[in-house]
């Protein structure tokens, strides 16, 4: 009587077989990249700007000893762009100065906080001069600010 056979008989042993030739040709994946070597930029410190043999950054990029700007940051629009017609955003929000407007309207604090301090000392005296009866102004500018259509002392809109 002959030996039973073995489990894998006729088949490659387990370190040569390929676990990608499943009798189908198909390409192999290509091999992963490795990573940069710790010496590279992208992990070095950085540079304080007195260091000598060190060149200067090239135009454009973050000041030496500063981590440079994430993804998409645009120098000049720190805040944002508006959407629709992609001017920069103001750094005061629509909300804090609607709600200052409409609750401190008599005082224009609204308009202060924006930086347009021209209609600010306007309204307070419009409000003052007419003893409260031209604080319709400033409740009507509260709700326009709420709204957005109101821009800060720089011109820019303000951010939502």
């Amino acid at each position: 009587m002959s030996p039973p056979p073995a489990p894998n008989a006729g088949y490659p042993a387990a370190s040569d077989a390929d676990p990608y030739d499943s009798g189908l040709r198909y390409p192999k994946p290509a091999a992963p990249t490795p990573p940069p070597p710790m010496s590279s930029p992208a992990f070095s410190a950085p540079v304080p700007p007195s260091a000598p043999g060190y060149p200067a950054p090239a135009p454009g990029y973050p000041a030496p000893g500063y981590p440079p700007a994430p993804y998409g940051a645009d120098a000049q629009a720190p805040f944002g762009r508006d959407p629709m017609t992609g001017e920069p955003l103001s750094d005061k929000s629509a909300m804090t100065a609607g709600l200052l407007q409409l609750l401190l309207g008599g005082f224009a604090v609204g308009r202060f906080y924006i930086g347009t301090t021209g209609i600010a000392v306007a309204q307070l005296l419009v409000v003052w001069l007419t003893c409260g009866i031209g604080a319709i102004w400033p409740l009507v500018d509260g709700i326009m600010m709420l709204t957005g259509s109101v821009q800060d002392g720089q011109g820019r809109k303000l951010r939502k």
